[in-house]
């Protein structure tokens, strides 16, 4: 997805939206989402850091040779900066091979970093990203200490079960409610248009709209809406940060599924 510019109102929409059209407090299973033990902005800025560290980052720069694992795989045949998005191996439902990334360009063959962030401390996340036990798997020379912290606590505390809230079969969110996902998307229509196509994050060959993304990738979607955009100015609101509950992304994806994709 291209960067993103955000108009400034769209966060005082927001903060109205939350408190005026019925913040759900049950998620797509019926219960409460938990949030998290860390501090919620830390959570989400490890968010954007596992999408894409380079555009978070002040002064860093966009990667140009391969990262160091990556020619432990053959499969996904993309070159360069995409080698170093944490996505890219452990996808955006956090479940690497055993995940959406179980097949088709994008395998890699990797694990991904759920099962790790539910059985090791945010000490032990930060050491893997410093490169214990792996040295392939060192990111301490582009990323800083407070930047191993957001994303080790994103890690422990902020990943989402996609298995929950998507039908990884059909692509189609549980337990959504299209109708109140369109009233929540009044306040993403101030950016991507009630149709969803004023962003194009594609090209002008293959376009890329709300919709679009809603559609073949839900995961990415309900990742972006939960914790925000990379380098979007402003900051796109990270939903998690502005209160909201996972049934609340959910009945947005519902709705945005209804949306052109073209």
């Amino acid at each position: 997805m291209k960067k993103i510019i955000v108009p400034g109102a769209v966060i005082f929409l927001v903060c109205w939206l939350a408190s005026s059209c019925g913040v759900e407090e049950k998620d797509a299973k019926g219960t409460r989402a938990t949030a998290p033990t860390s501090n919620v902005e830390s959570v989400a800025r490890g968010g954007l850091l596992y999408d894409t560290w380079w555009r978070v980052i002040p002064g860093a720069s966009e990667p140009k040779v391969n990262q160091a694992l990556w020619s432990l795989q053959t499969t996904n045949k993309r070159t360069g900066s995409v080698s170093w998005r944490c996505k890219e191996c452990h996808g955006w439902d956090y479940r690497g091979k055993d995940g959406a990334y179980g097949s088709g360009s994008r395998y890699t063959g990797f694990p991904g970093v759920w099962a790790a962030a539910q059985t090791k401390s945010g000490g032990e996340l930060a050491a893997i990203l410093r490169g214990s036990p792996n040295p392939r798997h060192d990111f301490s020379s582009v990323l800083r200490p407070s930047d191993i912290a957001d994303l080790a606590n994103f890690l422990k505390t902020g990943l989402l079960d996609m298995t929950k809230y998507v039908d990884y079969k059909t692509r189609k969110p549980i337990g959504g409610d299209a109708g109140r996902g369109k009233t929540l998307y009044a306040f993403c229509a101030a950016c991507h248009g009630p149709d969803g196509k004023k962003l194009n994050f594609g090209s002008d060959k293959q376009p890329e709209y709300v919709g679009t993304v809603a559609k073949t990738n839900p995961q990415e979607f309900l990742h972006k809406i939960w914790l925000g955009q990379p380098a979007s100015e402003p900051a796109m609101p990270a939903t998690l940060v502005m209160g909201w509950t996972i049934g609340q992304v959910v009945d947005v994806l519902d709705y945005s599924q209804t949306l052109p994709e073209k």
